[in-house]
This record gives C-alpha cells, structure tokens and sequence, in this order.
C-alpha cells in the first residue's frame, strides 16, 4: 500500500467554490440591500400616520392647523415636519437621511399619500400613495 493520501482541497476545488460563493453573493446582496430600505421606510410610513392623527386632534381641539408644529422625534432614517399651508389644510413630511438620502414621503390633511425619490434608480415617484419597494406604482 504505498499510495499517497492528500489532505485538503485541490485548486480547482478551492476555485469552484470561490466561484460558487461569488455568484450567491452577487444575487443575494442587492435582494438584501432592497429589503433593508423597504424596512427603513416602514419607520417613514408609520411616522407619517402618527403625525396625521396628532394634526386631527389639533384640529379637533383647536379649529385650525395653525400652530400645529409637532414631529416625531427619535427616529433613525428620517427627519419628520408638518408645515400648516392654511387654517384647514396641512402637510407632513419625512424626508430620508443617511442611508435612506433622496426618499421623501408626504401627507396631508385629507390623507393625500406622495412618495418621491431623488437619485434613486428603479423607484417610481407617485402623488398617490406611499411606493414602498423598488418597482413598484400604484
């Protein structure tokens, strides 16, 4: 019995499963980095609605938006403001920052929902609704 016996991995082993790894890394990073964003933008969302029912109960309390100047504070990925237009009329902002630059959403006073992207590829504005994943329309 006088055959060697090698221990460990070829080259061309070691090379097809550099390649293999690559390959499930070139796919699986953009899907990861898209679901992260969608993540962030739950905090903008949610944000966002809390704001429009504290402006609600402004103007329950008081008759008019003006002097409603609250925000959310505490958030991570966006910077949140609600700018009164008129005594009846109101709009909330979150506008991105750090990783989530160029993404801005909007809402108003009678629930008028806008998303718009500055930059980003792949992402469609809208004056509808809250776009939440790249592709997307309403």
């Amino acid at each position: 019995m006088g055959g060697r016996r090698s221990f460990g991995f070829s080259l061309m082993e070691l090379l097809i499963a550099v390649a293999v790894v690559g390959i499930l890394a070139a796919v699986a990073l953009p899907s990861y980095t898209d679901y992260m964003q969608r993540g962030k933008i739950t905090e903008a969302t949610s944000s966002l609605s809390e704001l429009r029912i504290r402006a609600e109960k402004w103007f329950a309390d008081n008759r008019t938006y003006v002097s409603f100047n609250q925000t959310i504070t505490g958030a991570r990925y966006f910077t949140f403001a609600c700018n009164p237009v008129t005594a009846t009329a109101f709009t909330c902002t979150g506008t991105g920052t750090g990783g989530m630059t160029g993404f801005v959403y909007t809402i108003n006073e009678s629930n008028g929902r806008a998303s718009t992207f500055t930059g980003l590829t792949g992402w469609n504005n809208s004056t509808t609704c809250w776009v939440t994943r790249k592709g997307d329309s309403c």
